[in-house]
């Protein structure tokens, strides 16, 4: 897992750094792995289960679905403000409400489809239990953050490019040039 997790993370930032071209909203969309480790580490440390190897899966697994909907909520941010009819607090704001309801359908849909998991009492549940202790409280955390801070964030970043543009590196660091 030593090996297997930093690099799985580093893949994930590299398609999302393809996905965007810029480092900047590929780090703005990774900050999604922390917000979802909150909730997993806290839902792992509330319900009283350790840290196992079925816990450290649906770490994994809770990654791509906080990543995924990072990318969601960027991309269609971006789309708006591509088009530019409005000024990035207005298209944070108004992406931010457009992609409130798939954020939350993808988190909640996962949760609920873990939920059985939790209260299984026969062969395996104790595999079960924390995986979906995991996955539920990381979508949990993950997915408020993702809606809040994740949109403050992304207007921050604009607008610090904009202040500061001689900072290209950051800005976009852009391989294809």
């Amino acid at each position: 897992m030593a090996i297997v997790v930093p690099i799985a993370l580093a893949l994930i930032f590299l398609l999302l750094y393809f996905t965007f071209n810029s480092a900047l909203q590929a780090t703005l969309v990774f900050c999604n792995v922390p917000f979802a480790a909150i909730g997993g580490i806290l839902g792992l440390w509330l319900s009283g289960e350790f840290l196992s190897v079925p816990a450290s899966v649906g770490f994994i697994a809770l990654i791509g679905i906080a990543v995924l909907n990072g990318v969601v909520l960027i991309s269609y941010i971006n789309k708006l403000v591509s088009e530019g009819t409005r000024t990035t607090g207005q298209a944070v704001i108004e992406g931010t409400r457009r992609r409130m309801r798939p954020v939350i359908l993808t988190a909640t849909i996962a949760a609920f489809g873990l939920v059985p998991f939790l209260f299984a009492t026969g062969p395996g549940a104790e595999i079960q239990r924390p995986l979906a202790i995991v996955v539920i409280g990381g979508l949990i955390s993950a997915t408020i953050l993702t809606l809040v801070l994740l949109p403050i964030l992304y207007y921050y970043s604009a607008n610090w490019r904009i202040k500061f543009p001689s900072f290209a590196v950051i800005k976009s660091f852009n391989l294809s040039r």
